[in-house]
């Protein structure tokens, strides 16, 4: 087999294809690169390598989604495949379009079932803008309610309005049931393997061409660390050739760095590295040893540096303050509780989270304490992801309610707004209406949606998103299904009425009883049952109406002398709600922070007592 073919200085890499593989969230992406990595070899024993083999994150694998963009190399017959797992959520688009410049194809998947989805829909567009070549994938088809035909017609439609040149118009369909590793050109006629995916790679994915003899430059397109060597940069080779020993210098928004020597070259290898002498152009290789690197940087030859266009990264739209731990309780469950220790994590984390953003809250003049930090980001789901890491790792925090970030434009101020798609039953319809409306929602189109009922498509304002998605499911009782993405800036709409009711706010500190409980438990829903500690301010559950309900759930029943009788003895108490970390940051209200440990999550009012409350009340309200 050729390897190569030169044409002048440009040299094609027969031997080599990048190809990222894209999707939207549970259409079982990970689960097909899982499925090629052990059909390839990469694992001896298949059944020993497990499941979600690219979901290395804990909390990647809990929630089901890919928030880290990976790499991972596999072999056919002379033929290296580099695979490239993306992100499927758009609160992870930087994460995407980074991971983009590094293919020169994409694999686009898609549920049989749900068609093409609004996330479906910003990656696409993003890696035809890239001119990747495309290949579709549809999967599930085994599913009771697949509609592969219509979804191959969804899908043609989206090219038609999103492709940028006619070759992408062209490209092959594969079916397949990713779960079973089976793929095939028809739904009812799959191969027992992969065979006919990893053969359409080959085939449509074009290699990479590249100029192999000029200075060398690489586009760093994501981070790594590991203890004994520090920084690691990943990114592909764009000209010339690396070498092992070669003088590189590292070009980003500040002046060159001193010449550097590279001692390690790496090369991807099944779900590993490989250490290399060197790394052609259209390859993909990790360097350690350049301190000072950051994503966008290039790393060029010292004796000719040249630097390549820095990638463009969607801004952050959402934005929160966190800050260290204030609560009576504080220190109790986390080993990191300092202002000095969350501001010196969040630095690191900014070193490979490119679409997040910080400063202090200082700097934002937002009234918070001046040890706060204001963390910005693409969604509340990329907030929800870095608090949870936090917490795991044993910070304690006290976060503000997410807000939407405003900025002046050519037509005042302006918010940012999103195209949401909802899947809902029938017998919802009117329930689910009846919620965007004062959202500021607008219908844009509705449509059947086959099996599911309804797909409705609106346009509305990002902050009539935040609490949606728990109020939706409420709405419906688990039936419903919502997906966004951004789509511009407009001017400020609307006010959206407050979604949620009082909070019930406790009075005292000490343990929860029983017998309190029992006599509120008609009026309010509690987050918490008997038997549980809590501290004044602390709030403990939320109203039947909108206004905040003071309580004293440490009550205790008074001793007499009178037996007591049966209806006494046998109190039935309501199960608390069990909220998670996304419902409860949904639940956050203008004067309350979340209160996040490594063993508990705790809503509170910002200030505790009852006489600092008012006393702030008539404060806000002089101003």
């Amino acid at each position: 087999m050729v390897e190569t073919t030169s044409t002048g200085t440009q040299t094609v890499r027969h031997d080599l294809r990048n190809i990222a593989v894209i999707a939207h969230v549970d259409h079982g992406k990970t689960t097909l690169v899982d499925g090629l990595l052990k059909q390839s070899m990469v694992f001896r024993d298949a059944e020993s390598a497990g499941t979600l083999i690219m979901d290395s994150n804990e909390l990647e694998r809990e929630r089901g989604i890919t928030v880290f963009a990976k790499n991972a190399s596999i072999k056919f017959g002379d033929i290296k495949i580099n695979l490239i797992d993306t992100p499927g959520h758009a609160d992870f688009s930087s994460e995407v379009e980074r991971t983009l410049s590094m293919a020169d194809g994409c694999l686009l998947l898609v549920d049989a079932a749900e068609g093409p989805l609004p996330q479906t829909r910003f990656v696409l567009a993003l890696a035809l803008q890239l001119g990747l070549r495309p290949l579709v994938v549809v999967n599930k088809v085994d599913r009771k309610d697949a509609r592969a035909e219509e979804v191959v017609e969804e899908i043609a439609d989206l090219f038609l309005e999103l492709a940028t040149e006619d070759a992408q118009l062209s490209y092959p369909v594969i079916y397949a049931i990713a779960r079973e590793g089976r793929a095939g050109h028809a739904p009812d006629d799959l191969a027992p393997d992969l065979i006919p995916l990893f053969r359409a790679i080959i085939e449509h994915v074009p290699p990479p061409v590249a100029n192999m003899e000029g200075p060398v430059q690489v586009l760093v397109s994501a981070l790594d660390y590991e203890t004994h060597r520090g920084r690691i940069a990943i990114g592909r080779v764009i000209r010339g050739t690396l070498t092992r020993g070669m003088s590189v210098r590292c070009l980003g928004n500040n002046a060159p760095t001193m010449p550097l020597k590279l001692l390690e070259l790496f090369t991807f290898q099944g779900l590993g590295r490989y250490p290399v002498e060197e790394v052609r152009a259209g390859d993909l290789v990790a360097i350690p040893g350049v301190p000072t690197v950051t994503i966008g940087d290039t790393i060029a030859d010292a004796a000719e540096p040249e630097a390549l266009p820095r990638l463009a990264i969607t801004e952050p739209t959402v934005q929160l303050t966190i800050g260290p731990n204030t609560s009576p309780f504080s220190g109790q469950d986390g080993r990191a509780v300092t202002s000095r220790q969350l501001r010196e994590r969040l630095d690191r984390e900014l070193e490979t989270n490119v679409g997040l953003r910080i400063r202090s809250s200082a700097e934002a003049g937002d009234g918070a304490p001046a040890d706060g930090i204001v963390v910005a980001g693409r969604g509340e789901l990329h907030l929800a992801i870095l608090l949870e890491t936090l917490r795991r790792e044993g910070f304690e925090i006290s976060a503000s309610r997410p807000e939407v970030i405003l900025r002046r434009g050519e037509r005042g101020m302006e918010e940012p707004f999103e195209e949401v798609v909802i899947l809902v039953p029938q017998a919802y319809m009117g329930t689910v209406t009846e919620l965007l409306g004062p959202r500021q929602a607008v219908l844009q189109q509705m449509s059947p949606d086959e099996g599911r009922g309804a797909r409705l498509t609106y346009r509305m304002p990002t902050r009539g998103l935040i609490g949606l998605r728990g109020a939706l499911l409420t709405a419906s009782r688990g039936t419903a299904t919502l997906n966004s993405r951004f789509i511009e800036y407009a001017p400020v709409g609307g006010t959206i009425p407050r979604q949620r009711n009082g909070a019930v706010v406790a009075t005292e500190a000490g343990m929860t009883t029983a017998y309190a409980i029992s006599g509120l438990q008609e009026r309010i829903r509690l987050f918490i049952g008997p038997g549980v500690s809590i501290y004044e301010g602390m709030i403990v559950g939320l109203n039947s109406r909108e206004q905040d309900m003071p309580v004293n759930i440490c009550k205790e029943k008074k001793q007499t002398n009178i037996r007591s009788s049966n209806s006494d003895i046998a109190v039935r108490l309501e199960p608390p709600m069990v909220l998670s970390l996304d419902q409860f940051m949904e639940m956050i209200g203008e004067d309350e922070l979340l209160e996040l440990t490594p063993k508990n999550l705790r809503l509170r009012k910002r200030h505790l007592s009852a006489q600092a409350r008012e006393r702030a009340g008539r404060t806000s309200s002089a101003v």
